[in-house]
């Protein structure tokens, strides 16, 4: 019997009751290396192939909606960190703008491009994990660490910015906390240079790789009616040919001033979603330098938060030598100002998808409900239909082409 034909096969629910006896149940997870975080899945197993399988969930899961809707604006940043943890400024600044949406504060553009800049490196940041670790999953360390210096050179860069590497904090409600030193855009600008290089011959290693193209190929493929059915977005959806991307339909912080190709595939497979992970960090890279020459246009070199003495922390060398400044510092961190009535949502392109805030305030020091929307948790649902009649093996590597991030997954 044909590899199609098991998959029909077991979709279509053709199996007798004499038969599930032979079947044995396989636990994947919740603490296995090959599902790249804490979560289960319950495969009912054909020999080497899948007639069904369940995922749980929760293993990790850490409330944060809930432990947010007891912290002033403020303090939730850092639990927007551990979100996508291999992306967290992007959490960050997503998180920055739904609040800024909500309190009316209009950063100037000099924040806009900076914010672009950072969330573009860790746009490349999360890809090149992802892309890496399919990689490694197919039996391929040899691109694994090439690419992991230039993660770990992204991180240095982030360090420099703000002093974290992983869980960033990035930038406050307004802007960022201080201006990139030199020294960060010159550790922007070598990256700039010598990852596109890197870039290559990591692809060059797997895209026309007999061994990956035969691991990648149809394995885990996605129709696109299903895709949009289920709620998919970000680089899974644009892999099955859907070139839906919130930073042009829906933009925010400046993007609808910058070029950029969307890029699409076809088939909607592993091999697929790589390769559109790949032609989004070329992107990312070309958004990059057209923030670097926007900022280098403006006359403004020092600007970097909103002029919002309402909502926006004071610089701190006038915290620390200003009375008034002091204060106000105090008020905004606790929770003291008056925070509007409202309710919005706002969402970013996220390394996954649309990572969406729904914030709703009742006036209060922190919000009355936020929900989070994470594409890992959305996408996650349809797993079970993408790898039904396919082997373990294929099961493994869909997984890791959908780039399912627990954090995001049990927020």
């Amino acid at each position: 019997m044909t590899f199609g034909n098991y998959t029909d096969y077991y979709k279509k629910d053709l199996i007798s009751s004499e038969e599930r006896k032979e079947f044995n149940t396989l636990n994947v997870g919740p603490t296995h290396p090959a599902t790249h975080g804490v979560f289960q899945n319950v495969m009912l197993m054909d020999g080497e192939f899948i007639v069904e399988t369940e995922q749980t969930i929760g293993y990790i899961h850490r409330a944060f909606e809930k432990i947010a809707e007891r912290r002033p604006f403020y303090q939730i940043t850092p639990l927007t960190d551990r979100l996508n943890y291999c992306s967290a400024p992007l959490n960050n600044m997503g998180w920055h703008m739904t609040v800024e949406k909500l309190l009316g504060i209009e950063t100037p553009k000099r924040v806009d491009y900076l914010r672009i800049v950072v969330m573009e490196l860790a746009r490349i940041a999360d890809h090149l994990i992802c892309n890496s670790v399919i990689g490694v999953d197919s039996g391929a360390l040899t691109g694994f660490t090439y690419l992991f210096q230039d993660r770990e050179f992204i991180y240095e860069i982030f360090e420099e910015i703000c002093g974290s590497r992983l869980t960033t904090n990035m930038g406050r409600i307004g802007g960022f906390e201080r201006n990139f030193s030199e020294k960060a855009w010159d550790k922007i600008k070598y990256f700039l240079k010598k990852y596109p290089s890197k870039l290559q011959e990591f692809e060059n290693l797997l895209a026309r790789n007999r061994i990956f193209m035969d691991r990648t190929i149809n394995v885990g493929s996605f129709p696109a009616d299903r895709a949009l059915a289920y709620g998919f977005t970000g680089p899974n959806l644009r892999a099955c040919g859907v070139d839906y991307d919130v930073r042009v339909m829906n933009p925010y912080c400046s993007y609808e001033e910058f070029e950029f190709i969307v890029p699409i595939g076809q088939n909607g497979d592993t091999y697929d979603r790589f390769m559109v992970r790949q032609e989004e960090m070329r992107q990312s890279m070309s958004i990059i330098e057209q923030a670097i020459a926007k900022l280098d246009q403006l006359d403004d070199k020092e600007t970097y938060f909103a002029q919002d003495p309402r909502f926006v922390l004071p610089p701190k060398e006038k915290v620390y030598n200003n009375m008034e400044a002091l204060i106000w510092h105090f008020k905004i961190v606790m929770g003291e100002t008056d925070i509007p009535v409202g309710e919005v949502y706002h969402s970013i392109e996220a390394a996954n998808g649309e990572l969406g805030f729904y914030l709703v305030s009742d006036g209060g020091r922190t919000p009355s409900r936020l929900h989070f929307r994470r594409p890992s948790f959305i996408y996650y649902q349809a797993y079970p239909e993408m790898v039904t009649g396919s082997m373990l093996s294929d099961a493994v590597l869909t997984m890791s082409s959908m780039n399912v991030i627990a954090g995001e997954l049990d927020a």
